[in-house]
């Protein structure tokens, strides 16, 4: 059922062989992975400083906020595209910092962002469930399945659907996403239609926020969360048929739109609201699952403070779920990906890179990331004390802590990209590499210390177990010493074919 690495004539197996992906299907990767109305309802919460540790936050300036995180993500999201335009393979980052910086520390950067992509994908698989669970009860008072039986049957259906291929997933997740960011987007439009006279332009004046300059700046830390994942297209890049002209216009364009949608979900939510900080912390904690966050009650009827009804709370929270599939495809794809390319690479065992025969989807690497799920769906259920934080479900105590786990390593990543497109191997002017440096420095600098500053047990163990990964995977570097990387084979082989073609 399965072919390994050594059985391709140059012995690097590659996946996509069949059908390969067009500009849309490498958006979808990139925007399913963000999950924009997932993060505008989960996530803009935590950049207004509602439901912070430290209580610190942007509050009714949220969306300057999220303007200073994208111009940061912008810088961050150019670096992605010099190396794009340079290297297709399955990769993706872990390549990127191999070439510019060097194996070891590629290697290492590779161990802890592929270990916070899956991490962070089983917090979606634990947390997908318990959502459903919490809205079904909720709505109708009664849920049919426990929590975890809800996460056991979405995790089979997850699992054929990477097993069958990645245009599945994207095909998946590009329907998911953008029914749920249109109704949405509809939906924010009402909203500040129907706030009248509350609309103001104090929603980017930094008077608007508690701490002026400094809870904006805060926020930033957080809305760069919005943000995370923009770079997934480029781990499908090996199964797309011009990689290197469509990876770049989706990496981009995830950004830009994704920065759109953000500023009109996180101004509709605090005009929603009058600008009131009290009420917004409120509805916030009134919602009938911590991940519905404020949009869904402010889709509610107005005795819940709300501008809707009944009928169009339970829209947006189907909405909401609908996304948090696309999430959860989004991520396992890059995942499995990222495992199988590491394994081609011989930097770790040579058996995640097996893929299936006939679909040439990495077989290995989807089991892994399976595996991990199941593991964590389990422990959430057997094992109440694990990671529980008082007064939060224990499936969203566990979300938090392996999303804290997640996002970490992705900003070490980031940060770690960030330095590498100052290599020569980026041949672009000094200055513009100097500018995207410090951007992308600035916004995971200041991601990374929101991980760690003022975080209490047990979410701050999080970042130090993505610390110790990052170490793990160095000294790995010694023990799997790899060989040529496939990304190199494969732009040699682009090469000749290039000349061939000229020839011809």
């Amino acid at each position: 059922m399965e072919q390994r690495t050594g059985d391709s004539p140059n012995g690097y197996e590659q996946l996509g062989t069949g059908h390969k992906l067009g500009l849309l299907d490498v958006v979808a990767q990139s925007v399913g992975f963000m999950g924009p109305v997932f993060s505008v309802a989960a996530i803009v919460p935590l950049v207004a400083g509602i439901i912070t540790a430290s209580g610190n936050g942007a509050g009714g300036a949220a969306p300057l906020a999220v303007v200073v995180a994208a111009i940061g993500m912008l810088g961050l999201g150019w670096t992605v595209v010099q190396f794009t335009k340079r290297i297709r393979s399955a990769g993706s980052l872990y390549d990127y910092i191999a070439e510019g910086l060097g194996e070891r520390i590629g290697v290492a950067a590779g161990w802890v962002y592929y270990a916070g992509i899956i991490i962070l994908g089983a917090g979606i698989a634990v947390l997908i469930g318990g959502t459903i669970h919490d809205l079904l009860h909720a709505e109708f008072g009664h849920s049919l399945l426990p929590d975890w039986g809800w996460n056991l049957l979405l995790l089979v259906l997850l699992g054929l659907v990477l097993h069958i291929g990645v245009q599945l997933s994207t095909r998946a997740q590009f329907v998911l996403a953008m029914i749920s960011i249109g109704v949405l987007t509809l939906f924010f439009v009402y909203v500040i239609i129907k706030s009248g006279s509350a609309n103001s332009v104090k929603a980017f004046e930094p008077s608007s926020s508690p701490t002026h300059w400094s809870g904006i700046f805060f926020g930033v830390l957080y809305g760069v969360l919005l943000f995370t994942g923009f770079e997934a297209a480029a781990n499908v890049a090996e199964e797309t048929e011009h990689p290197k002209r469509d990876v770049p216009k989706a990496v981009l364009f995830a950004i830009l739109a994704a920065f759109g949608f953000y500023l009109l979900g996180s101004y509709a939510q605090v005009v929603g609201f009058h600008f009131d900080l009290d009420a917004i912390g409120k509805a916030n904690g009134s919602a009938p699952a911590p991940a519905a966050g404020l949009v869904t009650m402010l889709a509610g009827p107005k005795a819940g403070g709300g501008i809707g009804g009944e009928a169009l709370r339970r829209l947006v929270e189907l909405i909401i779920l609908l996304d948090m599939a696309a999430v959860y495809i989004g991520v396992s794809v890059s995942g499995a990906r990222g495992l199988f390319a590491m394994g081609r690479d011989h930097r770790l065992p040579k058996k995640l890179a097996s893929i299936a025969k006939t679909r040439k989807t990495p077989l290995g690497g989807n089991a892994v990331v399976i595996g991990v799920y199941a593991t964590w769906i389990v422990l959430t259920a057997a094992w109440g004390g694990l990671f529980a934080v008082p007064g939060l479900p224990h499936y969203f105590a566990m979300y938090s802590w392996l999303s804290a786990f997640g996002a970490f390593g992705l900003a070490i990543t980031y940060a770690v990209l960030s330095i590498a497109v100052l290599s020569p191997v980026i041949d672009t002017p000094l200055w513009q590499k100097a500018v995207a440096c410090l951007l992308g420095l600035a916004v995971t600098g200041g991601a990374i210390f929101g991980s760690l500053y003022k975080v209490p047990a047990p979410t701050i163990y999080a970042p130090y177990a993505a610390l110790a990964v990052l170490g793990i995977g160095f000294l790995a570097s010694f023990v799997f010493t790899g060989r040529t990387r496939a990304s190199r084979v494969l732009a040699q082989a682009d090469g000749a074919q290039a000349v061939t073609e000229r020839v011809g």
